[in-house]
């Protein structure tokens, strides 16, 4: 009987996870990029970022509306699926942190201070509980030249 609650308990606790996982569809040839950078720009900072979508709309997290979804914006890290979750990224939330910027609210460019030097960027797109699409929706990785 143990076993069997235990079991029980196990299964509660991951379904909500397998509900979620990558299973928001984008339309084919959605498409992230970057509307005012290219790869090798060199840039001052503070620096505009303007972030482009085409083929999709932009929502708030938490809004599940079809074809729509927030940017993120990855920051000095490796590619979406290739970090340390590696393929793991594309089906869970996407985390929080100085190296992975959400913009929950909708919103289609920001400000970032950056150190003088080499840096990555790469925008991802995310459904309603940050997870990116099926199939993802993601920019290129651009190095751009902080002076």
């Amino acid at each position: 009987m143990r076993h069997i609650l235990m079991g029980a308990v196990f299964c509660a606790l991951c379904l909500p996870q397998l509900a979620m996982a990558g299973e928001t569809a984008s339309p084919p040839g959605a498409t992230s990029y970057f509307v005012n950078l290219a790869d090798v720009d060199v840039v001052t900072s503070p620096l505009k970022v303007v972030f482009g979508l085409s083929g999709m709309g932009v929502a708030p997290a938490g809004i599940e509306a079809e074809n729509t979804g927030h940017h993120h914006l990855l920051i000095d890290r490796p590619p979406l699926g290739q970090g340390e979750d590696g393929a793991e990224e594309f089906d869970s939330n996407l985390i929080a942190d100085e190296h992975n910027v959400h913009f929950g609210k909708g919103q289609t460019e920001t400000v970032i201070e950056l150190s003088p030097g080499r840096h990555t960027l790469q925008l991802v797109l995310g459904d309603a509980d940050h997870i990116p699409h099926d199939p993802p929706v993601m920019s290129a990785v651009i190095t751009i030249i902080v002076e």
